[in-house]
């Protein structure tokens, strides 16, 4: 059975444990703006929050894995949103660099144990609890600069301490939820456990399908990553939109991957985790290409919506493929299938960056495309998730 009244309530913290995160590229000019940072020092900021933050998260799966403490999730959403709040009453650059840093640690602790925790509450309908959990992540990076802009207009840069307040609130939530947590986790893992007339072998970590797997959400993460940075400046170069115009498409693009999130959850307990990824992965690549072949905006938009279910219909099967590949160290794949994977894509823009400089972004886009073919090649080199055999009956 799926508790998925507590999945909701790890999706909202999820929510505000990703609130930091997301604000911070719209807090970015006005740190600029307080304390006169340079576009170096803005870098590492995005560096602390984003790559720093993502390194560490297999670390503490592995530490959830070993210690399995609900109360992870607390601490998690507690120092996010402390971390951020504190960057609006310092002064000077290294101050506000150990207060992004603190909040990415956050949300480094929060992500393995609250997916790790879903896994288990959501019995047998894995992919569609990982789905309603990452709609949480999708609305805290989709509100987060709302909330941030609107905060320091009104009153400046303290403004930074709403964020401390939702997540000192939310670590109390879970706080005084955690013996229930706890109790319906245990319950949801008796449940689920294999019968008492047959014994099946212990759950064992399987490190050549995960690899397999962890390139293809590499691959994935560079796709998306790259369309999300340069789409806006090929749409105001070659389409000849404005630059508001141009920035909506990025809000599309969210907006669609939160919706596709949730129906690729959904999908995924009904035709299977490596069809569902499969599927993605065929959509990802003629969608790539679509984008270079747009009239006009209006297209632009379309094609947006058939590539966010490229993007992040498979994003659920991801993480629970991870977490079955590695059955003995859920937490630590659940790192690294949410964090690290991804942010490695983002490493990949520079690059890709330089090549639009050399070329054009039709070409960078072409690459894209390319690479996309080859996440589909890999999708179809995952094993499916083998049925466990009985070692004693009776």
């Amino acid at each position: 059975m799926m508790h998925k009244g507590y999945i909701c309530i790890l999706s909202a913290a999820h929510a505000v444990a990703d609130l930091p995160p997301g604000a911070l590229p719209a807090l970015l000019p006005f740190f600029a703006l307080y304390y006169h940072l340079s576009y170096t020092e803005i870098a590492g900021l995005m560096f602390a929050s984003s790559c720093l933050s993502s390194a560490v998260q297999p670390v503490f799966g592995l530490l959830a894995d070993r210690s399995d403490k609900n109360a992870l999730m607390a601490t998690g959403v507690l120092l996010s949103g402390i971390g951020l709040a504190l960057t609006g009453f310092v002064s000077g650059y290294w101050t506000v660099f150990a207060g992004v840093t603190l909040m990415g640690i956050g949300s480094a602790i929060f992500h393995p144990q609250a997916a790790r925790s879903v896994n288990f509450l959501a019995g047998k309908q894995k992919s569609t609890g990982i789905g309603i959990f990452s709609v949480g992540g999708n609305a805290g990076f989709g509100f987060g600069p709302l909330i941030a802009v609107w905060a320091v207009t009104l009153w400046g840069l303290k403004g930074t301490a709403l964020f401390g307040i939702f997540g000192i609130a939310f670590a109390l939530v879970l706080l005084i939820l955690n013996a229930r947590l706890t109790q319906a986790t245990a319950q949801s893992r008796s449940e689920n456990a294999p019968d008492c007339k047959v014994r099946f072998r212990e759950g064992t970590n399987d490190w050549h399908a995960f690899a397999r797997l962890t390139l293809v959400i590499i691959g994935r993460s560079v796709v998306f990553c790259t369309v999300s940075a340069f789409l806006p400046l090929y749409c105001i170069r070659t389409l000849g939109v404005t630059e508001a115009v141009a920035g909506t498409t990025i809000a599309v693009l969210a907006f669609g991957c939160a919706a596709m999130t949730l129906l690729g959850g959904y999908l995924g307990d009904r035709i299977g985790l490596i069809r569902m990824l499969r599927l993605g992965s065929l959509v990802l690549v003629p969608s790539t290409a679509a984008l270079v072949l747009c009239p006009n905006i209006f297209w632009i938009y379309v094609v947006l919506m058939v590539l966010s279910f490229g993007i992040n219909a498979p994003y659920p099967a991801f993480v629970v493929l991870g977490q079955t590949y590695l059955a003995k160290n859920i937490g630590f794949a659940s790192g690294v299938t949410l964090g690290l994977s991804f942010s490695v894509g983002g490493l990949f823009v520079p690059i890709l960056g330089k090549l639009a400089d050399a070329t054009s972004l039709t070409v960078v886009f072409t690459v894209l495309i390319a690479l996309s073919a080859l996440c589909a090649l890999g999708a179809f080199m995952l094993r499916e998730i083998p049925r466990k055999e009985p070692l004693i009956k009776g």
